[in-house]
C-alpha cells in the first residue's frame, strides 16, 4: 500500500498553472503607460476594474460563447416569420458588460479630453477576453456620431450611448439602450459599395423610405438597426434600417443565413434581404459614403486596436507558458532561442499598443485640432493596415513557444488564432487600405504635413529613424509607380511613426529606451530577419521580456 503501481500511466508535471484569473490591467505595463501617455490617466480606476473582470469573467465567458455559437430562427413554431438570432447566455452577458462599462458608449458620454483613449483601452481589455462581442460594441460606439447628425434620429442616438443593454427582439420604445449594426457588403460589390444596386424609393413622409435589395454580409444581425448604404433617385445614400418599424411592427428585414466562418464564432454574421423595408435617410442622398465614411474611421481604429489586443493576449498565453515550462533541463524562458522569440513578441507589441493608443489620441483631439483630425485621417488607414497584417504571424509564432498545446481548442492560442486574420478583413482589406492612405496623401495635403510633423518630432533621437524619414520624404515625392508600391511606402510610415512613438516616449519614461532602441536596430536598421527571433545577439533581451511579463 502506498506504493506507485507498475501500470501508472498518468501523472501530470511540468505542465503551467491556469493563466486565469488574471488582471489584465494591472499585468500590461505597456497599456497602462500608453494611456498615460496619451491622455487617459483619469480613467485607471475604471481600466482597472474591467481588467480584472475581463481577465476573470470575461475569459471564462468567452470560452462559452464561443463554444456555443449562434442559431438563425427565420420563423417561430407558429410559422410566423421572427427573423431572430439566438445566443448563448455568455454572449449576452459580454455584452452587458461591455455596454454598462463604456465600451459602446462611454467615449461620448464623457466630454473631457482622452475620452477616446479610456474607451480605447476598455476595448483592448474586452477583445483580449472575447473578440466576437466586440463587433457589435464596436459598431454601436461608431454609428453614434453619424446618428447625432439627424434630430429625428435623436432616440436612436440617446438610447445607443446608455450604458444599458436589452438583448431582446422588441421595439426601441420598450428599451432604455440599443445596438447598432452596418450593412454595406454586397454579392456583386465587395469594397465597391458604390456598384450596390439595392433601392430606396421614397415614401410620402420626408426622409422616409422602402428598400430593395441584399446585404452580402450584415453585421451583428440581431442588432436594433443597422446603417446601410442603398440607391436612392439622388444615388448611393446611407440610412438607418431598424429591426422594427416606428408603429411597432416587425421590419421587413429577411435573415437568409448566417455564415459559417473560420472564426469570430460568438458572433453572428448574416445574408439579408430588404424587401420594402422601412428605413429613414441619414444626410443627403447621393452623399452615402461621404455620410459613412465617419462610422468607418472609428471601426478601423477599433481594428488596430482589436488586432494590438489580440497580440498581447497570444504574447501573455506565450510568456506564462514559457515561464513555467521546462525542457532539457531548463526553463523555456531561460533558452536563448526562446529568449529571441519572446523579446521579439514583446517588442512589437509594445509598438502596437503604442500605435493605436496614439491613434485614439488623434480621434479625441480630431474636433479640436484639425492638425490631429489630419493625422487621425491617415495614421487609421497606416495602422489598420500593419497593425492587423502582423497580428497573424505574430499569433502563430505564440502558438509555437506552447507547441502542440498551443494548437488545440482547450488553448486561447487556437481562438485567437481564427481570430487574428478577420481584422484585416473587417472594414476594407489590406490594399483598401494602403489606396486610402494614397488618396489622402494625393488630395488633403494637410495628412502629409501632419505625418511628418509627428516623424519630425522625434528627429534627432536614433539616426536610423532620421534616415528613414528622409528616404519616405523622396519616396512620396515621386509619382512612378506609386499604387505597386503602395503597401511598401504604407509598410514604412507604420515602422517609421512606431519608431518615433517609443524614442519620444522613451525620452521621458527611461524603462522604455531599451524597446526604443531595439525597435530602430531592427526594423529601421536592417537587424532583423523575416521572422520574429531574429533580434541582434546583443539585445537587452532580459529588459523586454520583464517588461512584458504578466506575472
Amino acid at each position: 500500500m502506498g506504493e506507485s503501481s507498475p501500470f501508472e500511466t498518468h501523472r501530470v508535471d511540468n505542465q503551467p498553472p491556469p493563466f486565469e484569473p488574471r488582471d489584465l490591467w494591472a499585468s500590461d505595463r505597456a497599456l497602462r503607460a500608453a494611456v498615460m501617455r496619451e491622455g487617459g490617466g483619469w480613467g485607471a480606476a475604471v481600466l482597472a476594474g474591467y481588467g480584472a473582470i475581463m481577465g476573470e469573467e470575461g475569459l471564462a465567458l468567452g470560452v462559452e460563447a464561443n463554444r456555443d455559437r449562434p442559431r438563425l430562427r427565420t420563423h417561430d413554431r407558429f410559422g410566423h416569420r421572427i427573423d431572430r438570432v439566438d445566443f448563448h447566455p455568455a454572449y449576452h452577458r459580454l455584452m452587458q458588460l461591455g455596454v454598462e462599462h463604456g465600451v459602446s458608449g462611454g467615449a461620448w458620454r464623457e466630454t473631457r479630453a482622452g475620452s477616446h483613449v479610456v474607451r480605447a483601452a476598455l476595448t483592448f481589455l474586452h477583445h483580449q477576453a472575447e473578440a466576437g462581442s466586440n463587433c457589435p460594441l464596436t459598431m454601436t460606439h461608431a454609428a453614434i456620431p453619424v446618428l447625432r447628425r439627424e434630430p429625428e434620429l435623436r432616440e436612436w442616438a440617446d438610447k445607443a450611448v446608455a450604458p444599458h443593454y436589452d438583448g431582446r427582439d422588441v421595439p426601441i420604445a420598450s428599451k432604455a439602450g440599443v445596438t447598432l449594426g452596418m450593412g454595406m457588403t454586397e454579392k456583386q460589390g465587395g469594397s465597391d459599395v458604390r456598384s450596390n444596386s439595392t433601392r430606396a424609393r421614397p415614401l410620402a413622409a420626408e426622409g422616409e423610405y422602402a428598400l430593395v435589395g441584399h446585404k452580402w454580409f450584415m453585421s451583428a444581425p440581431m442588432s436594433d438597426g443597422f446603417l446601410v448604404l442603398a440607391q436612392a433617385p439622388g444615388g448611393l445614400t446611407c440610412f438607418l434600417l431598424p429591426r422594427w418599424r416606428p408603429d411597432g411592427s416587425r421590419n421587413a428585414l429577411r435573415l437568409m443565413r448566417l455564415k459559417d466562418k473560420l472564426g469570430n464564432w460568438s458572433n453572428a454574421s448574416a445574408e439579408v434581404e430588404f424587401c420594402d423595408a422601412w428605413a429613414r435617410r441619414i444626410g443627403e442622398e447621393g452623399r452615402g459614403v461621404a455620410t459613412i465614411i465617419e462610422m468607418v474611421a472609428l471601426t478601423r481604429l477599433d481594428c488596430m486596436i482589436g488586432a494590438a489586443a489580440e497580440m498581447r493576449m497570444a504574447l501573455a498565453q506565450a510568456l506564462h507558458h514559457a515561464a513555467h515550462r521546462q525542457a532539457f533541463g531548463r526553463r523555456l524562458v531561460e533558452h536563448a532561442l526562446m529568449i529571441n522569440v519572446l523579446a521579439d513578441l514583446a517588442l512589437e507589441s509594445e509598438a502596437a499598443t503604442a500605435f493605436a493608443l496614439r491613434v485614439a489620441r488623434a480621434v479625441d483631439a480630431s474636433a479640436r485640432d484639425p492638425g490631429e483630425a489630419a493625422f487621425a485621417r491617415l495614421a487609421t488607414a497606416v495602422g489598420k493596415y500593419w497593425l492587423c497584417k502582423r497580428a497573424v504571424p505574430f499569433v502563430n509564432e505564440a502558438q509555437e513557444c506552447l507547441g502542440g498545446a498551443g494548437y488545440v481548442e482547450e488553448s486561447m492560442l487556437a481562438r485567437l488564432y481564427r481570430e487574428a486574420p478577420l481584422n484585416s478583413i473587417w472594414e476594407g482589406c489590406g490594399n483598401i487600405q494602403c489606396l486610402d492612405v494614397l488618396r489622402a496623401l494625393g488630395r488633403e495635403p494637410a495628412t502629409r504635413e501632419a505625418l511628418f510633423a509627428e516623424l519630425g518630432a522625434a528627429r534627432g533621437l536614433d539616426e536610423a529613424l532620421d534616415e528613414e524619414i528622409d528616404a519616405l520624404a523622396l519616396a512620396l515625392d515621386s509619382r512612378d509607380g506609386i499604387e505597386t508600391r503602395a503597401r511598401f511606402l504604407v509598410e514604412r510610415m507604420a515602422l517609421a511613426l512606431q519608431a518615433a512613438l517609443l524614442l519620444r516616449a522613451a525620452s521621458r519614461e527611461p524603462e522604455l529606451a531599451v524597446a526604443a532602441e531595439s525597435f530602430c536596430r531592427s526594423r529601421l536598421d536592417g537587424g532583423h530577419g523575416l521572422a520574429f527571433g531574429t533580434l541582434p545577439p546583443d539585445t537587452d533581451f532580459p529588459t523586454l521580456i520583464a517588461r512584458a511579463m504578466p506575472e
